[in-house]
């Protein structure tokens, strides 16, 4: 009892931790507002049930007593509180579907800036701290926000419906009596009291039966994500897997990860079979159960029918009140999972923020010099084993440096150090004020849009002339392709290595920067597509300082410095020549 009253203190917290930021953000008048008057058709549609409740009394007295004007009376009646109804029942959904897309929007802005804030998403992916961000993003907190709104507004409907109905049922169940042990005891509003004692024993029982649904579905959603990816990994990967004639494995490791899908789904349902069971029974039982109860004063003439019918729809609605935790276990379930996996993300991005604090890594600062400099860089692996010994370098403007060394020598931590990514070490990387920089990593990145924007990415696609496109395209023997400057495609699935290599030119030449890193920049390009771009770099863009990362010897007649990096005793040391 004890771990369980602390669990839900936990999970109390947990959702005010994640509910609170929208009700008191910028949008919190709105937001109010609109909750307001959704809670007030709620509150509408109760006093309507209510209506309803005592319309049975009449109208099935009108039956009995075979009274037609009162029946007539009576179906009016009842076709205005209808109509009524429907209106309140279409407008407390379409208010309530509103404000789910305003709070996940503004839920959705928040944890991508989050995630996307001060690198948090390329930390998070290399301490692998958490799984499926994307899907926490995009489905948990759509599945959060719908069951938060859905289950709280009808608990809240619940209580209002059981202190609206306890006093009719209360007021219609009259009395009963019984001798016990030679002694008479009377009970008021016993129907009250045998409503109370069913929903109580059915909650009991249903979060016995149930209480393993919520690690399920916690893994469930885990395990679904997972498969997703591979499904994505697979189909981003075509080339690569065809090459390798790698179907056979890839389809083995894809059933593998359907197979845990598959396995947790299957103890989901054996639970959720019991659950069904349980529950398909309680509700049987309690259409009948009021009318048993009742029936003693009905056929001993203390009650004409329209007491019976409307005794039995105030014990439904109080019962029903009363076993709203039995009706909604199971969206209960997959809540408390969505919340487990948010807060989870949310304190994932929270300890990576506080790491980077701690140990903000290579920090990048700009300097009044005109050089590129490294003081005392440390660079060190995730489990703190030295990775490079500590190094301090300075580039000069308009000489080029060529970065050589052995593969797996540390060569791109390097490229990550000097971008200011890589989070394991120490030092300060001071690169000049007021000068434009730009990375060029290995693979480049290709965003999915058109290919005007792919060239002038990150920058805006009209920040280009269709001039400009034309020649930077021509210039990187990619002319064949001007045609196709508005067409949008996944670039990444279209463009050959050496393709994807010439974008990357491409991009340079169009932002013309100061200084240019570029790591492994033309692995993918033959020795003359190779001369040929970087000819491009000296003759388009004389006032750019290139640094490079590479390990063909040729490579060397393009710069005019060249640094290596050798290992020694399984540790990079940087050599300067």
């Amino acid at each position: 009892m004890t771990n369980t009253m602390a669990n839900v203190r936990s999970f109390l917290k947990d959702l005010w931790r994640l509910t609170r930021p929208y009700w008191y953000s910028e949008e919190k008048v709105q937001a109010r507002a609109l909750l307001a008057l959704i809670i007030a058709i709620n509150l509408g549609l109760v006093y309507l049930e209510v209506q309803f409740n005592q319309w049975n009394n009449g109208f099935y007295n009108s039956l009995q007593n075979k009274d037609l004007p009162a029946f007539y009376e009576l179906l009016w009646r009842f076709t205005g509180l209808a109509v009524i109804f429907i209106i309140a029942s279409v407008y407390q959904l379409y208010f309530n579907q509103m404000l789910q897309i305003r709070w996940r929007r503004w839920l959705t802005d928040h944890y991508l800036n989050d995630w996307i804030a001060e690198r948090t998403y390329y930390r998070l992916q290399l301490a692998g701290d958490t799984d499926n961000p994307d899907q926490r993003i995009a489905d948990d907190l759509a599945q959060f926000v719908d069951r938060t709104l859905n289950l709280t507004l009808g608990f809240m409907s619940a209580v209002v419906t059981l202190g609206s109905f306890l006093t009719i049922l209360w007021g219609l169940s009259g009395a009963v009596s019984f001798t016990l042990g030679g002694s008479t005891i009377e009970i008021q509003g016993y129907m009250v009291w045998v409503a109370l004692i069913y929903a109580v024993m059915g909650t009991w029982l249903m979060h016995l039966i149930g209480r393993p649904l919520i690690p399920l579905n916690f893994e469930q959603q885990k395990v679904e994500a997972n498969f997703r990816f591979s499904l994505v990994r697979f189909r981003e990967n075509a080339e690569g897997i065809a090459l390798h004639r790698g179907e056979t494995g890839e389809i083995r490791a894809l059933r593998e990860r359907f197979g845990a899908v598959a396995f947790n789904w299957w103890e989901i349902m054996k639970r959720q079979k019991k659950l069904t069971w349980f529950r398909a029974g309680y509700s049987q039982i309690a259409i009948i159960f009021p009318f048993v109860v009742a029936a003693p004063r009905y056929f001993s003439g203390q009650i004409k029918l329209g007491d019976l019918m409307q005794t039995a729809s105030a014990f439904g609605q109080v019962q029903g009140a009363l076993s709203w935790f039995v009706t909604a276990y199971t969206q209960l379930a997959h809540w408390k999972a969505t919340v487990d996996r948010l807060t989870g993300f949310q304190a994932a991005m929270e300890r990576t923020r506080e790491a980077s604090i701690k140990e903000p890594g290579i920090v990048t600062a700009a300097s009044s010099d005109t050089s590129v400099s490294g003081d005392n860089i440390e660079l060190r692996l995730p489990n703190g084993t030295p990775l490079v010994t500590p190094f301090t370098l300075k580039f000069d403007p308009g000489k080029s440096v060529l970065i050589t060394g052995a593969s797996g020598s540390g060569k791109s931590t390097v490229f990550r150090a000097l971008a200011g990514l890589w989070p394991w070490g120490g030092g300060r990387v001071h690169l000049p004020a007021g000068k434009s920089v730009l990375f060029l990593p290995q693979k480049p990145y290709l965003i999915i849009g058109t290919l005007r924007a792919q060239l002038a990415y990150p920058a805006p696609p009209e920040t280009y002339s269709d001039a400009d496109y034309t020649r930077v395209l021509d210039d990187c023997d990619l002319l064949q392709l001007v045609k196709r400057l508005n067409e949008e495609q996944h670039w990444a699935q279209q463009l050959s290595g050496g393709e994807q290599q010439r974008i990357a030119f491409a991009r340079a030449l169009l932002a013309k920067p100061d200084w240019l890193f570029m790591d492994e920049g033309t692995a993918s390009l033959d020795e003359p597509a190779e001369a040929r771009l970087y000819g491009l770099l000296r003759t388009q863009l004389p006032g750019t300082t290139v640094i490079s990362i590479g390990h063909r010897p040729v490579l060397a007649q393009y710069h005019e410095r060249r640094v290596s990096l050798v290992k020694e005793n399984g540790v990079g040391r940087l050599v300067f020549a």
